[in-house]
């Protein structure tokens, strides 16, 4: 029998396989580099908000998709870091610290307030755990909408200083997608180290079986609070970002529905998963701004995608390395 294989296509099998691991992803950032140009203002723009969604899904899936822990108030975070650049880089009090002395400080506060949240919910498991963050995201909200002599309540703070770098200021959708393109890597890169770290492996057993891993001898309390904090402090980033490209910013930017949002977009692209966190954001956010005539009914479509997704492939979209190993072993 004559074989017909094409020893080009094999050869390029080949290459592709043999072909180091840094390859593509450094094709892909060069792609996402030169694509401000090319789509133009309007898809910058709807690809920054897609990027900042990403930064949220990152730090969200440290603490369901590594940790195991379902928190609903994670809006709260993204809030704090906003506000707290805003309180200090506006009109309001009349300060103007600079957009890059105000990275570390908003990272921390909103690090802090993960530990704050993660003190009291240590031992809370399932409905009780969702419950209490769900309420501490709206108690957050709720807050900046009353304290009207500090947050200006409902009428939000308007006219915050946009990022400048000596004469140079961040004024076009190009500058923030550019921006934005760096935190999502750093983001990325350091939710990549995390999880092929011993705290990694920690959270990894934690999520598998609590009491199995405090047995192992893991200090289940720590892994907790660590999770919480530094999942927060990805949303602290995001919240920075967001108020300097926004210029204003008000309580409702921090509803529930983003919560809600940047867990379906976990669930969606797939639990523990970096690359899963990408695909679901440019799904869930991405999609929408290309049928735009059927926005409306994006929650219906999205509801029912969900329970697809539990039914037909419960670990989303893309299964993260590890758990791919899990399975293998399980079959």
């Amino acid at each position: 029998m004559v074989s017909h294989r094409n020893p080009g296509s094999s050869a390029l099998k080949h290459a592709f396989r043999t072909a180091p691991s840094w390859i593509l992803p450094v094709g892909l950032v060069i792609g996402l580099c030169v694509l401000p140009p090319l789509v133009g203002n309007y898809w910058t723009h709807v690809l920054a908000y897609i990027g900042i969604y990403v930064m949220l899904g990152i730090g969200l899936n440290v603490v369901v998709g590594f940790a195991g822990l379902l928190d609903l108030g994670y809006v709260a975070f993204y809030a704090i870091g906003a506000y707290s650049y805003a309180l200090l880089a506006s009109p309001q009090f009349g300060i103007h610290i600079p957009f890059w002395a105000m990275i570390p400080v908003c990272v921390f506060l909103a690090c802090l307030g993960g530990v704050l949240l993660g003190i009291p919910v240590l031992r809370m498991r399932g409905d009780y755990l969702a419950i209490v963050t769900l309420g501490f995201g709206e108690i957050i909200r709720i807050m900046l909408n009353n304290l009207d002599k500090v947050t200006n309540g409902p009428k939000g703070l308007l006219r915050i200083d946009p990022p400048s770098i000596g004469s140079f200021e961040f004024s076009t959708p190009t500058h923030y997608y550019y921006l934005i393109l760096a935190g999502c890597l750093l983001s990325a890169f350091i939710a990549d180290r995390l999880n092929n770290s011993r705290i990694g492996r920690a959270w990894i057993a934690m999520r598998e079986d609590q009491d199995a891993a405090a047995l192992m001898g893991i200090d289940v309390l720590k892994y907790k609070l660590l999770a919480f904090a530094i999942g927060a402090s990805f949303a602290g980033a995001g919240g920075i970002i967001f108020a300097a490209r926004q210029g204003s910013i008000f309580p409702d930017d921090f509803s529930l529905m983003v919560s809600i949002n940047v867990l379906c977009l976990i669930i969606i692209g797939g639990m523990g998963s970096v690359t899963g966190v990408i695909l679901g954001a440019v799904i869930l956010i991405g999609v929408p701004e290309v049928l735009r005539a059927v926005a409306l009914y994006r929650m219906l479509a999205f509801g029912a995608l969900l329970v697809i997704m539990m039914v037909f492939r419960p670990t989303g979209f893309i299964v993260s390395s590890r758990r791919k190993l899990e399975f293998h072993k399980e079959s």
